[in-house]
């Protein structure tokens, strides 16, 4: 037992429940400064305000004056990059290492793959050299497995989405993240054929806040261990409420139904 990654994975996951809300604040690089994104510090404080377990940055916000401000959440910093304005925009390349995680006091790492994009040999070669120097250190690790490229017709096919999370397992990765597959059931076969924890991703901005209620609900039926949602949650007009929506759903059980009630009651 890795006594130092059992600690810093009780940062970024509920001790009590075994599961996370994680929030990824890392869409800069990848689009730029988008809504809700312009003060990072101001929605880093709603979402620990709503009771988010953990964000994902990446390590420039940390040398520059990043703190918790006493609030209790954790830090994972993003180790890959890439930008919509690139020939290849599935491409993800290192732009941090382990151990400057480690310096910047983070609790974990998260890698970004895309399979089926034409640099998919080396993005899996990345996820792979990560895994083993964070094995090394402890140091938990986040896969964002995603399937983009030519012969990916449809991304949200639960045949591909549970080859994403099994490749990210099999390579190492503590935790996956990969897209909801629409329901329950299908779902359910992603969880049952990954042998780690598995979150879901947001997506794209969805219009209501039972879409995206109704999507981490559906999620915590087939077994995930949590939700990884950014735009859906940094792009809302209220950060704090919806997070604290979603954690009552991830941590506590609650229905749709019980929590849109109560978001309404709070408005």
């Amino acid at each position: 037992m890795m006594i130092g990654k059992e600690i810093r994975l009780g940062r970024i996951m509920n001790p009590n429940s075994g599961k996370t809300v994680i929030i990824p604040m890392d869409h800069g690089v990848t689009v730029g400064p988008v809504a809700g994104l312009i003060d990072l510090e101001e929605t880093i404080h709603a979402v620990a305000k709503g009771g988010a377990n953990a964000i994902v940055i990446h390590k420039g916000w940390v040398q520059n004056g990043y703190q918790h401000n006493g609030e209790k959440i954790g830090l994972i910093i993003h180790l890959s990059a890439g930008t919509r304005m690139a020939p290849d925009q599935h491409c993800k390349t290192l732009v941090s290492t382990v151990e400057e995680a480690i310096k910047l006091g983070a609790d974990g790492i998260s890698v970004h793959v895309n399979l089926g994009a034409e640099e998919e040999r080396s993005m899996i070669k990345d996820l792979g050299s990560v895994a083993r120097v964070a094995m090394e250190w402890g140091m938990p690790l986040l896969a964002m497995m995603y399937t983009r490229g030519p012969k990916v017709e449809n991304e949200y096919d639960v045949k591909v989405v549970k080859h994403a999370a099994r490749v990210g397992a099999e390579l190492g990765a503590d935790i996956v993240k990969v897209p909801y597959t629409g329901s329950p059931e299908s779902f359910k076969e992603v969880v049952e054929s990954c042998f780690v924890p598995v979150v879901i991703a947001g997506g794209e901005k969805m219009s209501t806040d039972k879409d995206i209620l109704e999507m981490v609900e559906g999620a915590m039926m087939a077994g995930g261990v949590g939700v990884s949602i950014g735009r859906n949650v940094f792009q809302h007009q209220d950060p704090s409420k919806i997070v604290q929506a979603i954690s009552k759903l991830v941590h506590h059980g609650s229905t749709v139904e019980e929590v849109l009630k109560d978001l309404e009651e709070k408005r």
